[in-house]
């Protein structure tokens, strides 16, 4: 299943055309695109420990070790953003029979779900880096998520970790489509923002930031009621851009139950989405599961190799995270294939794709050697929906047993009280503590 989905997603021939078409410096001449993302989605599925350890294993790379990596770092983001963007046009189409049946995010509304990623600090091996006691950080990216396919839909690569956000924007907003519905934070919670995704006809639930965009408020606050985390509240502001245009908006506070961990009590959300389309809890609601894309983050990185520390180029470390982010739709397809398969949006049986990939990562190779290259012949000019079912036949044989997940409670926490630092760094033996020989 995992070879399909790759054949679908990333054909050799329609990797080549997106490199021609979106490189500006870079060129081919002996050491093809395609082959360098083979490589890196080896390392990113974990099939290999490391680039190097994937070129070492390739019959075909044909080059040396320096041109693999020159041709890594030097890979630009606006072709990494094209790749994942384009993949996950060709994987919707195969994915959304597996999901058709589910319950709609929002009913009328194609959801998009905004959030920034910023990559975790690299090894120092760059000599200008070495003399720098802090933490390197080799980019940030801005991730759309699609939540209702469970696909990531576009990549918006930037190579200074402390550019701002919102300042990124632009491409997304290109990017933006009539009848979506927008969940972001309070980084993207900006005048330009708001009106830039209004005036393609689309709409947004986006929570407020404390100074921007300061919206006039047009009646009081009255209360519509209570959700799981507290009582909210409605009421009607107004913004108003550079030129004088005004946008009439819907301020959703949520009152918590309990503070965030970062103490806030209140959360303020701005929305122009129609009273009558989504009543205020329904908004809130709505509002809790961005978290979603949070999830999406954390699997990217317990389940794939996200983050290639040893790539300390920012380019090389933001084609690696888009790589990843291939590799990661492709399980997710598999994951629709599965629990449609054998039914269990409604049960209370998950999938886990930690499991997906160990499975992956403990029989792939086997099966490459073990199957000829004319296997996969048959399914190359496979359409969109016939992949489809494919998957969902080869999926029946699957043991969910195998792949099922064993969530565990939350722990329940507890705030330490302060101790001095001898005692927090005392040193303890585990067996005499059980043995109740050793006081904690």
């Amino acid at each position: 299943m995992v070879r399909l989905v790759m054949q679908q997603a990333l054909s050799r021939e329609w990797m080549e055309e997106v490199f021609e078409r979106n490189r500006s410096k870079q060129y081919t001449r002996e050491l093809m695109f395609s082959t360098v993302v083979d490589l890196m989605g080896l390392v990113a599925l974990g099939l290999k420990p490391s680039l190097h350890a994937a070129a070492q294993a390739s019959p075909e790379l044909g080059v040396s070790l320096t041109a693999l990596y020159d041709k890594v770092k030097r890979t630009e983001p606006e072709v990494v953003g094209a790749l994942v963007r384009g993949s996950a046009e060709r994987l919707a189409p195969v994915v959304k029979p597996m999901r058709q049946g589910r319950a709609p995010w929002a009913a009328g509304y194609v959801v998009r779900v905004l959030d920034g990623n910023h990559l975790a600090a690299s090894e120092k091996r760059m000599k200008p880096l070495r003399e720098f006691r802090g933490a390197a950080l080799p980019g940030q990216s801005l991730v759309v998520y699609a939540p209702e396919l469970d696909l990531v839909v576009d990549v918006v690569p930037a190579e200074d970790a402390h550019a701002q956000e919102r300042a990124l924007m632009g491409p997304v907003l290109e990017g933006v489509q009539p009848g979506e519905l927008w969940l972001a934070d309070r980084n993207f919670s900006t005048t330009r923002i708001l009106f830039g995704i209004h005036d393609k006809k689309a709409a947004f639930v986006i929570r407020e930031h404390g100074a921007s965009p300061n919206p006039t408020q047009l009646e009081p606050l009255r209360e519509v009621g209570r959700v799981e985390t507290g009582l909210v509240y409605e009421q009607a502001v107004r913004i108003e851009d550079e030129t004088g245009r005004q946008l009439t908006l819907r301020r959703i506070e949520l009152h918590l139950d309990e503070p965030t961990r970062h103490g806030e009590t209140v959360i303020r959300l701005l929305t122009d989405v129609p009273p009558e389309r989504m009543g205020a809890l329904e908004v809130a609601g709505l509002y809790r599961r961005r978290w979603s894309i949070e999830s999406m983050f954390g699997r990217l990185e317990s389940v794939l190799q996200s983050e290639v520390k040893s790539l300390g180029y920012p380019r090389a470390a933001l084609f690696a995270f888009g790589v990843s982010v291939l590799a990661y739709n492709v399980l997710a397809v598999l994951q629709s294939a599965v629990e449609a398969e054998h039914r269990l949006e409604d049960s209370t049986v998950q999938i886990s794709s930690y499991y997906i990939a160990d499975e992956v990562k403990f029989n792939y190779g086997g099966m490459m050697i073990a199957l000829p290259e004319p296997t996969w012949w048959p399914y190359e000019s496979q359409s969109a929906s016939e992949l489809s079912r494919t998957l969902l036949g080869l999926a029946a044989n699957v043991r969910v047993a195998r792949l099922r997940k064993h969530p565990r409670k939350s722990k329940k926490k507890t705030k330490k009280e302060y101790v001095p630092g001898e005692v927090a760094r005392r040193h303890v033996s585990t067996a005499r503590v059980l043995r109740g020989q050793e006081q904690t």
